[in-house]
């Protein structure tokens, strides 16, 4: 055998090894995925977000493939909200009630109808609670958190149209992150994303070192005050002591110098 030769065999030899590593079964994964994401991306039948194209198309078969599902299934269920991916409140309901670990989702209303306390809690049972002794109970959602949260006055917003739905949907979503969380694999559903609000940040830079020391100096002077300060007669220290107050820490820090 010449050198060529055995070099093709150490050749073949080392792309079996790496066929039948991990990696290498991740890679052939990954080309499966890519062949039938064309396929998917080809259809007319897949909504709009993944037709032409194929990268959308494999994290929806990973995501299938992950959540036990069928690709369609999750292309049908997976919304694009504000450019970020959320599930229909109907396929996250589906996805609990045949997962088999729980009795299927039930709901629970109080408060009265049309008014702002009317609400809803979603609950369960675990499936091996055949006795159904422990109910598996979500948080509450009113319609006054609805309102409160800015949910409901939104444009658009089917909080005013069909409350009864939104807030079987949302009780639904709450309690799916409370009891199985990994279902959604962090997604929110789209409903809610519909949603989410806007808020405004300010951002916040690390405290100079003029004021880390400023705050040390107000903790020693806080412990070091007077030990003889007596209590009153409702427990609470005598009524003319003081806080400390530094006031140099209460002024905005120096831009630091360049």
């Amino acid at each position: 055998m010449d050198n060529n030769e055995q070099l093709a065999v150490v050749e073949a030899q080392n792309a079996g090894a790496i066929a039948l590593s991990a990696i290498g079964q991740e890679i052939k994964k990954f080309e499966m995925q890519q062949r039938m994401a064309k396929m998917y991306a080809a259809s007319t039948i897949v909504p709009e977000t993944y037709r032409n194209n194929v990268g959308n198309c494999v994290i929806a078969i990973d995501m299938a493939q992950r959540m036990g599902a069928t690709p369609l299934m999750v292309m049908q269920n997976l919304y694009i909200v504000y450019g970020n991916p959320a599930w229909s409140s109907k396929f996250l309901i589906s996805c609990i009630n045949q997962s088999k670990r729980f009795a299927p989702i039930q709901y629970e209303f109080s408060g009265e109808r049309g008014t702002d306390s009317w609400a809803c809690k979603a609950f369960t049972f675990s499936a091996t609670d055949t006795e159904r002794k422990e109910k598996l109970i979500g948080p509450e959602v009113s319609i006054a958190i609805a309102k409160a949260e800015g949910w409901y006055g939104r444009s658009g917003s089917k909080w005013k149209t069909m409350p009864e739905i939104m807030l079987r949907y949302r009780a639904a979503a709450f309690w799916q992150r409370a009891f199985c969380p990994e279902i959604s694999m962090g997604f929110l559903t789209a409903e809610e994303a519909y949603d989410i609000q806007d808020v405004p940040y300010e951002e916040v830079h690390e405290l100079s070192k003029a004021r880390i020391a400023a705050r040390a100096k107000e903790r020693a002077l806080a412990d070091a005050a007077p030990a003889d300060a007596q209590p009153t007669e409702d427990g609470n220290e005598d009524a003319d002591a003081q806080p400390i107050v530094n006031e140099d820490f209460l002024k905005p820090a120096e831009p630091a110098e360049k």
